[in-house]
């Protein structure tokens, strides 16, 4: 499994190190725009691999190097403003640089599944989707999965189960129109009430990342974590339920935007997503969800549209 990370920032190469930590990918190759800084980071991980069961090839090089991956990440990202107030205002830049990136990745990989982490990552999914042409399967994104990582982790410690243990979903948009789908929220079989110290839990894990940015100018732990997962389901086609961010074809009648949703991942990316039966507030976000996104989509190529 030939794996390529592109963007070597803080997320990037802290996913480098979780990839080599679990021994999932057998060639991981490195491309980022400081070459010195790539390099120090492929001689760091060989030193590292003394400690994990099974060592990788690890190398950096040109956009040639990324040829006939198996599954393509992309980390990189124009510069976040000090403050960063809504992800949204990456997209522009984002979009741009994807535009400058992807083409010759897909070009050297076309068989390859592509995982978007940078954001806004709603928008960049679907514009990398258009970019590279491929089918809506191989393109996603990490979408709400750091948001349902982090909700599950504070409800864990509050109902005494293991986050792994529960299945409580954030869907639709990895931004301030995210939701808990907590009518389908439940435990060991047990539904999970819905109470409003619970919607206090929701709305922390949706400001979380903007939390941690605040304190230390970047996220890179959780969502090199949530990252490293995916990429771990594909290559090892562990056929694992995750909300990412993909193309959502009719689900309560949204169509043609990229949103989360309890999806299969597997060896071809997205295997199968699922419908859950929503509650009426629940749908409601959900569509709310898909205006918003679909106007940044469109502000961020430039077209106008209602973007915040």
């Amino acid at each position: 499994m030939k794996v390529t990370i592109v963007g070597m920032g803080k997320v990037g190469s802290t996913l480098a190190f979780a990839l080599v930590c679990k021994s999932v990918v057998r060639e991981l190759v490195l491309l980022g725009r400081n070459e010195r800084m790539v390099r120090g980071d492929v001689l760091d991980l060989e030193h590292a691999q003394s400690f994990v069961p099974v060592p990788a090839q690890i190398r950096t090089g040109g956009v040639e190097a990324a040829a006939g991956s198996d599954i393509i990440i992309m980390c990189a990202s124009v510069p976040s403003p000090a403050v960063l107030t809504h992800r949204a205002v990456l997209g522009p830049g984002n979009v741009r640089l994807m535009r400058e990136l992807l083409p010759p990745l897909a070009e050297g990989s076309p068989d390859a599944v592509l995982l978007m982490v940078s954001n806004p990552v709603d928008v960049l999914t679907w514009h990398a989707m258009k970019i590279t042409g491929w089918p809506a399967a191989r393109v996603l994104g990490t979408g709400t999965l750091i948001d349902s990582a982090r909700f599950r982790r504070m409800l864990s410690m509050e109902v005494g189960v293991h986050s792994g243990d529960l299945r409580a979903y954030i869907l639709g948009e990895h931004g301030p129109t995210q939701f808990a789908a907590m009518s389908c929220a439940t435990a060991g079989g047990e539904s999970i009430d819905d109470n409003p110290h619970r919607r206090e839990l929701i709305h922390a894990a949706a400001q979380a990342g903007h939390a941690v940015h605040g304190q230390k100018g970047y996220t890179n732990f959780g969502i090199a974590m949530a990252a490293s997962a995916i990429v771990e389901a594909i290559a090892l086609n562990t056929l694992h339920t995750m909300p990412v961010s993909t193309l959502i074809d009719g689900f309560l009648g949204v169509r043609g935007v990229c949103l989360s949703l309890p999806a299969v991942i597997g060896r071809r990316g997205v295997e199968r997503v699922f419908h859950p039966s929503l509650n009426a507030e629940e749908a409601a976000a959900f569509r709310a969800s898909a205006e918003s996104v679909r106007g940044q989509i469109a502000d961020a190529a430039g077209e106008g549209g209602g973007g915040e």
